[in-house]
């Protein structure tokens, strides 16, 4: 056994005396459609409903520090103010100034007076600096979310514990990456004896950019919907142990998708997941004979979801599925043009969206209307209506700068 595997198991036995170990639940509906057998190592269920208190637990454990730093918007934030709390130290936690309320009231109430909340800088990289800065100006010890040996190290309890209630090494194992302090963790104490999938969501694929150059790359531009994985640059700690992984083994993840898989399991089996969350989930649609057969282990690594977002959810869900659409619409303005598009409808459309944009026009007006049907299908029909009543419309589901001012 390695050094690193001995201070993962060690690390693992210290947190019993905080925090259960999560479940590793088998999932009979997912091991059912893709033939394989599934099981869902369940950190949504931790004290903070992710991972990231592993990491902040054996990091604290192990510096003697008295004051400790972080800048996070989400799960890294709570996980540190609950091991502040726990261990009796000092915490200040940078946030965005636009961090959601809920996430601020979990951070404290995880923490308590032992932590102080900052909400400086509208971006995170505003905020990370005022963290780094507060960090040198008062000699406080800076606690990364991901690249830290002590973060990653205390993330290696996941590996630690899947052995130990599976009762082996899986033969495939999917994680979701952000700035890969799970992967690395996970690679650094399972080793060459699993497959491995790490995947990410496409608006923040930071380890395929680093395997693509070989060294960590800076995103231009970052998705931040999938937040607990939407990382604009991989550590340089982590990469050094993930960089021989192969382009074959990460996968990126459309996010429009994920919201598929996260409503299938919120609605199926009742289960809550954040975007990141519900990744190494969606990551069985890619993988197909590969895993057939085989003993497979889905990290779900966050439950921290907000359900205000979940109209937004549902909605890039429909639009990925090609259930709804919006167009825009050149209607006549003429008595009975708007019942003439109407007996255009199928029974199984619904209009969604009915708004209209230009009414000056004299002999047309602009109108943005949202279609939801039953079937995908459906649309093929109801886009030939149109062309032979004589309509003049534009599809704009799929544009994103049209999209992102009308819907």
């Amino acid at each position: 056994m390695s050094d690193f595997q001995d201070k993962a198991q060690a690390a693992t036995a210290a947190m019993r005396d905080v925090f259960p170990a999560t479940p590793l639940l088998r999932n009979a509906h997912l091991s059912d459609r893709f033939g394989a057998d599934i099981w869902l190592k369940r950190e949504d269920l931790s004290p903070v409903r992710s991972y990231k208190l592993r990491g902040a637990f054996n990091a604290m454990r192990k510096q003697s520090a008295d004051r400790f730093v972080a800048a996070s918007a989400g799960n890294h934030a709570q996980g540190v103010a609950f091991m502040c709390r726990h261990f009796g130290k000092k915490g200040v936690i940078f946030m965005p100034v636009t961090t959601p309320q809920q996430k601020i009231q979990k951070t404290r109430i995880f923490g308590g007076d032992a932590i102080e909340i900052r909400l400086i800088g509208d971006y995170f990289d505003d905020t990370l600096r005022a963290a780094q800065t507060y960090c040198t100006d008062q000699g406080a010890h800076f606690l990364s979310p991901f690249d830290d040996e002590d973060v990653i190290e205390g993330q290696a309890s996941v590996a630690v514990e899947i052995e130990d209630q599976l009762g082996r090494i899986p033969d495939h194992i999917i994680i979701p990456v952000g700035g890969g302090g799970l992967s690395a963790g996970t690679l650094g104490y399972f080793g060459t004896d699993t497959q491995y999938s790490f995947v990410e969501p496409l608006g923040g694929a930071c380890l395929r950019a680093a395997l693509q150059a070989g060294r960590p790359v800076k995103l231009g531009h970052v998705n931040t919907f999938a937040d607990g994985a939407a990382v604009g640059q991989i550590g340089e700690r982590t990469f050094a142990r993930l960089k021989d992984v192969g382009l074959a083994n990460a996968l990126t993840i459309p996010e429009d998708r994920l919201c598929t898989t996260m409503l299938e399991m919120l609605n199926v089996e009742g289960i809550v997941l954040e975007p990141a969350g519900a990744l190494a989930v969606d990551a069985l649609k890619d993988l197909g004979q590969a895993i057939r057969g085989r003993t497979v282990v889905c990290v779900t690594s966050g439950g921290n979801f907000d359900f205000e977002r979940l109209p937004e959810v549902k909605e890039r869900a429909q639009r990925f599925s090609g259930v709804k659409k919006y167009f825009i619409l050149r209607l006549p303005q003429r008595p009975g043009a708007l019942k003439d598009f109407l007996n255009v409808l199928g029974p199984e459309d619904d209009i969604a969206r009915f708004e209209y944009l230009k009414k000056s026009a004299r002999n047309f007006g602009s109108v943005l209307i949202g279609i939801e049907t039953t079937d995908a299908a459906n649309f093929s029909s109801f886009f030939a209506k149109l062309e032979t009543a004589g309509f003049t419309y534009q599809d704009i589901t799929d544009d994103e700068v049209l999209a992102q001012f009308l819907i």
